[in-house]
């Protein structure tokens, strides 16, 4: 990376009115170069804050001081979490879903990252394949808790092997002195069937609870199979293979609570789906920390739908608490319709977002736009709630096929021929989770869909907000 540059200044806040301006490259901070926007912060948690910084277009680099109280933010955004350069992953494992993308889509899509960084800020998981020695220390020191860690096996040759990096065999060790150093941690294994499941699973959560009995949870999540994949060791869960995964956590989860008094091993929702099974209750999950692997993810939508308990809490790391740092890729706002419980419509011939609120032009039928997994639950869940006069449009993911069935990875294309044999006066409802910055995971856009669209927020609160919002003009869709 060239240098890490100033993109927003707070109103109001200790850097308004001094020598600071978007575009600034920050040089240093007390005289010294941070390398990422932990340091950053650690260094500017002062009552005065030194700053050099290299404008464009000035041939020296300029010094700015700024007096605030201790522990306040000193007002910047960075447009960048790591100031030096990303740690890019060196494994090539075989069910890694960024080798199954097709070309021409977002740069930033292709790269891989195993940085412990990232994962305390963002919740990306890290395999501890270039974790060493001196990032044990900082961890440890400035207390970067928690982290999200890969397991996939604790057999070393075949977890090296499924990683394709000798390394793979031995780098759970740094697991085992992150959580003596009581570093909170949270894991993965991501199952695929035929490699490791069944005995070699047994093997891993046997492991778990005796290796790693901190471990704060442990997620079974099914592999993702795209018609991109040219591995042939990899294929989608049968449904007999997916209840073996769920009795296998079942079994953990009671041996678990009965050692520690907790539950630490979670089956994705995803397997139950493919299992046919009703995915866990509310009442099964202890905290939504692995919801972004779909450990709760459907109970949370539930009982936020119905109004019950506070499980919107979705998402992990910790960026929202470290000044200035940016919401990097899927961290990034999904849509212009980013506020709780505001929707938006998009009109493709304007080629703008505008407020929907009084676009109505009588009464409308309205539908759920929504991934192949989600259409029956929420088909369920409309019902339950005496809102049987909604439809669901149902989108198949033609785009990867395979098994990628989920909402979040819902594409431009395969909406544009879904929404294409919509009729023109039903009102659409479109899930922010399949956007980032306004964008679909293969590049398009909101204004090359061909009819207008509302994005809500993915929260079953924000979705009943806005279909109670709109029952005076809903007409039983055809």
């Amino acid at each position: 990376m060239s240098g890490v540059r100033i993109s927003s200044i707070s109103a109001s806040s200790p850097a308004t009115g001094s020598d600071v301006a978007v575009g600034d490259e920050l040089i240093s901070i007390n005289g010294r170069e941070p390398t990422d926007i932990i340091e950053y912060q650690q260094l500017i948690d002062g009552d005065v804050v030194t700053l050099v910084l290299q404008r464009e277009g000035r041939p020296l680099r300029h010094k700015v001081t700024v007096h605030k109280a201790i522990g306040e933010p000193l007002g910047l955004s960075i447009d960048s979490a790591v100031f030096d350069r990303i740690r890019t992953c060196d494994n090539h494992c075989t069910f890694c879903f960024i080798y199954q993308l097709p070309k021409g889509l977002r740069r930033s899509l292709y790269v891989k990252d195993d940085d412990f960084r990232l994962s305390f800020l963002y919740g990306n998981y890290t395999t501890l394949t270039r974790f060493t020695e001196f990032d044990l220390e900082r961890v440890v020191e400035e207390r970067l808790s928690p982290l999200y860690v890969s397991i996939h096996s604790t057999n070393p040759e075949l977890r090296a092997q499924m990683l394709r990096n000798p390394r793979g065999a031995t780098s759970l060790r740094w697991l085992r002195e992150l959580l003596r150093a009581g570093i909170e941690v949270h894991a993965q294994v991501v199952v695929c069937p035929g490699v490791n499941d069944g005995a070699q699973l047994e093997r891993t959560l046997q492991d778990v609870i005796t290796l790693y009995p901190e471990l704060a949870t442990v997620a079974l999540v099914p592999v993702g199979v795209s018609d991109f994949t040219d591995e042939p060791t990899m294929r989608s869960h049968s449904a007999e293979e997916a209840r073996a995964v769920i009795d296998l956590a079942d079994k953990y989860q009671r041996l678990s609570r009965e050692l520690f008094g907790r539950v630490s091993v979670y089956a994705s929702d995803e397997f139950y789906l493919v299992a046919g099974r009703t995915p866990q209750p509310a009442g099964s999950f202890e905290s939504l920390d692995q919801a972004e692997n779909g450990i709760g993810l459907v109970a949370s939508f539930i009982e936020s739908f119905a109004g019950r308990g506070d499980m919107d809490r979705l998402g992990t790391g910790f960026f929202q608490s470290v000044d200035g740092a940016p919401a990097l890729g899927y961290r990034a706002p999904r849509s212009p319709v980013a506020p709780r419980g505001d929707e938006a419509a998009h009109d493709p011939a304007s080629g703008a977002v505008n407020d929907a609120s009084d676009q109505s032009t009588g009464e409308e039928a309205v539908a759920l736009v929504t991934g192949e997994y989600a259409a029956p639950i929420l088909r369920e869940l409309l019902d339950e709630h005496d809102f049987a006069d909604v439809g669901i449009i149902t989108v198949q993911n033609r785009y990867f096929g395979g098994n990628i069935k989920v909402a979040g990875l819902m594409t431009g294309h395969d909406l544009q021929r879904t929404l294409a044999e919509v009729p023109a006066s039903t009102t659409c409802l479109l899930p922010d989770v399949c956007l980032s910055e306004g964008r679909f995971i293969d590049g398009l856009g909101l204004e090359d869909l061909p009819r207008r669209v509302r994005v809500v927020r993915t929260t079953g609160q924000d979705l009943r907000s806005v279909l109670d919002a709109s029952r005076p003009r809903r007409l039983v869709p055809s």
